[in-house]
């Protein structure tokens, strides 16, 4: 399976906004939770007919051809694993999620930007142990200024994120649309109530 055909949910989320189909991963855990692993039902059909994935899952709508009526899938599983990645690439949105899109210093969400705890003029690098979310009004304050000189603390120490700390994080922003026949295969690892 191709990556292009995994991830063209990604690139044409317009084509996900009737009917889409939750990804899993032959563990029956989704791909991603952020975004969340999603195809539009043609690929999923698509998929199927192919046999690269089993249909666990389907809407109550059809869709039909002049000699077919096919159900259209709501949760899909790939037959075979696809080993998730070890290593989180360190880019903007990735750092925001990491960070929970809230700033380091103030605990503010919404309008973020990144800043250098050590500044780079006085040498920090651009790494994930360097670098955090911050609110603009933050990061004017603290400037090319240690913490010490400008009195502000970090919420949290700045860490390289696990594969698996995206995806916990990733649970804590579910998209707006969520349909029933999912939420047995998302939050399966969570606690349950007595």
């Amino acid at each position: 399976m191709d990556g292009d055909f995994r991830t063209s949910f990604v690139r044409e989320p317009a084509a996900l906004r009737h009917y889409p189909a939750l990804v899993l991963n032959a563990d029956y855990r989704p791909l991603s939770y952020y975004p969340l692993s999603l195809w539009p039902w043609q690929e999923a059909i698509k998929a199927a007919f192919l046999d690269r994935v089993s249909i666990v899952a389907e809407y109550d709508a059809f869709v039909r051809s002049p000699t077919t009526e096919i159900r259209i899938p709501s949760v899909v599983v790939l037959k075979e694993f696809v080993k998730p990645q070890k290593r989180v690439a360190f880019t903007r949105f990735n750092l925001f999620l990491r960070d929970e899109f809230c700033c380091q210093y103030c605990g503010t969400r919404g309008d973020l930007t990144f800043d250098h705890v050590i500044p780079r003029a006085r040498g920090g690098r651009t790494s994930w142990e360097n670098v955090v979310a911050a609110c603009s009004p933050c990061n004017l304050r603290k400037g090319s200024k240690s913490l010490r000189q400008v009195g502000m603390q970090l919420r949290k120490p700045p860490v390289p994120p696990t594969a698996e700390d995206m995806q916990k994080a990733g649970r804590k922003f579910p998209p707006n649309y969520l349909h029933e026949s999912w939420m047995d295969f998302l939050y399966w690892d969570a606690e349950l109530e007595a």
